[in-house]
Order: structure tokens, then C-alpha cells, then sequence
């Protein structure tokens, strides 16, 4: 993502660009993928609920701005790339959990699949369950089983995507505008979901690095 961040971050939903870092681009993916399995080492080293608490927080206090830095540019389907997209999407889910969990709710409704049941979210589903289920999968990532937390990523993006759709649907006539711009968030969302489909498949084939 190409903005200047200034804490607090406000990152906008529209935008999954590069970000420009240091001259040297070896050096930049060698940081990032040391920082991201530090990251991780450290999490799954603990069992203090205050620790892994912290990592999951991690943005509310320092914004965003250090893990784009870090992270952004790294390829999808790496584990500094899918875990910029987990932290990424917690914080987008914070920023509006109200209109979130509606575009989720809505995918419920419409979408005949299980991913609902994967994402793993309370229905119906408003504002304080789209938040909670944010921190459920982030802190996933350093509990449990690393490959279904990106599963739960993967099936959340789905969802919401299929509600994104829906709605753009319902808007076409009356705001088309609107409706363009939701349409274009299914197609990121949709992508994001293919994006942590692919990580969730190469960790378990042990090649997630």
C-alpha cells in the first residue's frame, strides 16, 4: 500500500499494494521472513495469556505502520505475507466492525456453502462477534493448528465477498457507485481468500516459509 501511515493508521479497505521499503530488496525479504518466524517462534514458545494477548493487540498500539513496513511486500504465499493479511484484515474488521458484519451476515444468507461454519463466527453476527472472531483467528496463528487458522481466514474472506456481492446487487439501481465499490471488494476479498487457501495448503506440505 503506497499511503503515508500516521498513527493511528486508518487503512483503507481498497487497497492490497506494495509498499516501498529499503534499496536493497534481498535484504528486505530476508527481514521480513526472519521478523515474521521470530514473530511466530515467540508466540508458540508462550503460554502466557498476556503475551500472546499483546501479539494479538499488537496494532491497537502501535498502529500498522511497522508490519507494513516489514511485511507488505512480501509474496502471498509466504508466512510474512500471510501473516501481513491476517493482521491486516483485524484491522480493517476494527476499523468498521458495524459494516463488516454486515457484508459477513449477508454472505451467511446467501452463500450455500461451509464456510460459515469454518470461519467459525456466532450467528447471527454483528459488530461484536466480527471483532471477536478477528482475534480468534489471529491468535490462531500462534495456537492450535497454524493451517486452519489461514482455513478460518480463507472462509471469512469467502463469506464476506459473497455478502459484498449480494449487496452490491441490491444497489446497483439506486447507487451504482456504491455497488462498484463493493463489487471491487468481493474481487480483493475473493483473491485474499485464494491467498490464504494457498498458505493454508503449503504449510501443511511443510513449504510455508
Amino acid at each position: 500500500m503506497a499511503d503515508d501511515f500516521h498513527k493511528p493508521t486508518q487503512y483503507s479497505g481498497d487497497k492490497f499494494d506494495t509498499f516501498i521499503g529499503g534499496e536493497d530488496p534481498a535484504q528486505i525479504v530476508r527481514m521480513a521472513h526472519d521478523t515474521a518466524h521470530a514473530l511466530i517462534d515467540r508466540g508458540r514458545a508462550t503460554e502466557d495469556p498476556a503475551v500472546l494477548q499483546r501479539l494479538v493487540s499488537y496494532t491497537d498500539e502501535h498502529g500498522i505502520d511497522a508490519l507494513a513496513e516489514l511485511w507488505a511486500r512480501s509474496n502471498p504465499r509466504t508466512l510474512p505475507g500471510a501473516l501481513w493479511r491476517i493482521y491486516l484484515m483485524r484491522v480493517l474488521i476494527r476499523q468498521d466492525p458495524t459494516g463488516m458484519a454486515f457484508l459477513f451476515q449477508r454472505g451467511t444468507e446467501v452463500l450455500q456453502t461451509i464456510d460459515p461454519v469454518v470461519a467459525g463466527a456466532t450467528l447471527p453476527t454483528g459488530p461484536d462477534e466480527i471483532t471477536a472472531l478477528a482475534d480468534q483467528i489471529l491468535r490462531g496463528m500462534f495456537v492450535g493448528d497454524f493451517a486452519v487458522a489461514l482455513d478460518r481466514a480463507a472462509a471469512f474472506c469467502r463469506v464476506s465477498g459473497a455478502g459484498a456481492t449480494s449487496v452490491a446487487d441490491d444497489t446497483e439501481l439506486t447507487n451504482p457507485t456504491r455497488a462498484t465499490e463493493l463489487t471491487a471488494r468481493a474481487a480483493r476479498l475473493a483473491q485474499t481468500a485464494a491467498e490464504f487457501a494457498a498458505s493454508a495448503r503449503l504449510h501443511r506440505a511443510g513449504q510455508l516459509e
